[in-house]
């Protein structure tokens, strides 16, 4: 079963594309765009939808980006 917030984030302030399929950690804010649920989208297609959506000035400056912007996860205490 597909959770119905994992796929294709952009961070539109760094031009960052994510790709998300697990709980762990789903982007949120005012810096972070949704753009599809399919998670095996292309970095092409993923600037095609980001000029559809007028979101960065250039899309052809999208990279992926990695998970330092992710959260730190927290060590078990047990």
């Amino acid at each position: 079963m597909q959770h119905e917030k994992f796929g294709i984030y952009l961070n539109t302030k760094k031009s960052e594309a994510m790709r998300i399929n697990s709980p762990y950690w789903i982007p949120k804010g005012a810096g972070w765009a949704f753009l599809t649920p399919e998670v095996n989208t292309t970095l092409i297609r993923i600037r095609e939808i980001t000029k559809e959506k007028g979101l960065v000035k250039d899309p052809e400056k999208i990279v992926w980006g990695n998970w330092s912007q992710a959260p730190k996860r927290r060590q078990s205490t047990t």
